[in-house]
């Protein structure tokens, strides 16, 4: 028999706060947490770039919620948008986060690539490689922040003039998370300032192409996953993975049984994922929930 355990492998839950209310989401992550996932993400939207007018709520505001009503599993954005926040704010958000959570935050990040949302909501904002930039002189700031000590900074679009934050994170420092597959904009700054690249699901048939960009971050990866419980209903599975994560946004999704799951996840740590994060057909019901954590995490892990 195979030895499928994979201790090294982290498991995630992505759910966007899309058409569900926030008590649905909370009780998404108190059962992931529950059920051995590691961690638990949602979305930093105003709306649903090319879906229906959904209910959509706040991704920090829901986020504080989460961190009060959990007490284990990390919490994180995939990816915050930077360009809706002024870089201090954000220092200052995430630190109170991590407070609030006991040092739980991770922090995803991504310089905005949905431009009509920015017209829409009436951001004003750069050309793709302005916004690029910006997220490097955040980055830059956010970590002045953590450290709490007074600091300058004169950079190309923020200037800082003896600023601190206090209270710091927790552990003194929040993981920070780069999402995304440009090899232009995006890959140099994972190289240069992130602890994890985050592979988007789209960019997963590109894998082995961009994975030596990412520097010595670590690697997270997003896939689309329908649970097949019984084989009878994987041809339904399919149809409502494609409704909810269409492939041309999402790529080839996993339409897998459990054990069929767990080889998969096997294989992807062998390539060097050390963070799977799934996101279910279903919006993440909790009987599905609970069967990836027993048969899947559980499996991979040998318990």
């Amino acid at each position: 028999m195979t030895d499928r355990r994979s201790p090294a492998l982290r498991f995630g839950i992505f759910m966007p706060q899309l058409g569900v209310s926030a008590t649905e989401v909370i009780a998404a992550a108190r059962n992931a947490e529950e059920a051995g996932f590691d961690s638990f993400w949602i979305m930093d939207h105003l709306y649903a770039p090319g879906a229906p007018q959904f209910d959509t709520l706040e991704s920090w505001t829901l986020l504080s919620a989460i961190a009060t009503s959990t007490s284990t599993i990390r919490l994180g954005h995939l990816v915050g948008c930077n360009p809706f926040r002024h870089p201090s704010l954000l220092a200052k958000m995430a630190a109170t986060v991590d407070q609030i959570s006991g040092g739980r935050l991770e922090l995803g990040l991504g310089w905005g690539s949905v431009d009509d949302e920015f017209g829409m909501f009436g951001f004003d904002v750069g050309t793709r490689r302005e916004r690029a930039e910006q997220l490097g002189e955040t980055i830059d700031i956010l970590r002045m922040m953590f450290s709490g000590e007074l600091f300058d900074y004169s950079g190309k679009h923020f200037q800082l003039s003896g600023a601190y934050g206090l209270p710091t994170p927790v552990r003194g420092t929040i993981p920070i998370h780069i999402g995304g597959a440009g090899k232009q904009l995006t890959m140099p700054l994972v190289a240069e300032h992130a602890d994890w690249w985050n592979c988007v699901a789209a960019a997963r048939p590109r894998f082995d192409e961009l994975a030596p960009l990412r520097g010595t971050a670590k690697i997270s990866v997003q896939y689309p996953v329908g649970v097949v419980v019984e084989e009878e209903s994987r041809a339904k599975v399919a149809e409502r993975a494609a409704r909810r994560m269409p492939e041309s946004g999402w790529g080839p999704p996993l339409i897998e049984t459990p054990g069929e799951l767990a080889a998969t996840f096997t294989s992807e740590a062998e390539r060097g994922v050390e963070l799977a994060i799934v996101r279910f057909h279903d919006r993440a019901d909790p009987d599905t929930i609970a069967v990836f954590g027993s048969d899947v995490i559980a499996a991979l892990r040998g318990y």
